[in-house]
């Protein structure tokens, strides 16, 4: 279990990355994350992939924004301005694969 930034606890299981194995090539982890969470924007250096298993995910960024649903995915590139949330009752659960492995060095998240 890694902590999470954000307005409430979200649970964060990483399989593969930084923290568990090691790996700065590539972290795996799932998310369950509650109603109501929201996190800081950011604009990391990695490539994200976001795919959700259960409820929503809002996603937005410079353009616009929009939501992601059980059985979508989504793909963020390096240097995007992003911010993630989970509006929904009940939250989300969702797999977040990074390319490198995400790190706090670089996420780069609002202040």
């Amino acid at each position: 279990m890694i902590e999470a930034d954000g307005n409430k606890p979200k649970q964060i299981h990483e399989y593969v990355g930084r923290v568990n194995t090691g790996h700065s090539e590539l972290s795996v982890a799932r998310m369950v994350s509650p109603s109501g969470w929201a996190e800081p924007g950011q604009r990391p250096e990695f490539m994200e992939i976001t795919v959700v298993l259960k409820g929503r995910v809002h996603l937005e960024h410079e353009g616009g924004e929009f939501d992601i649903a059980a059985g979508q995915a989504v793909v963020t590139e390096p240097g995007e301005w992003v911010r993630y949330s989970t509006p929904d009752a009940g939250g989300a659960e969702y797999v977040a694969v990074c390319l490198p492995a995400f790190s706090p060095e670089t996420v780069h998240r609002d202040a």
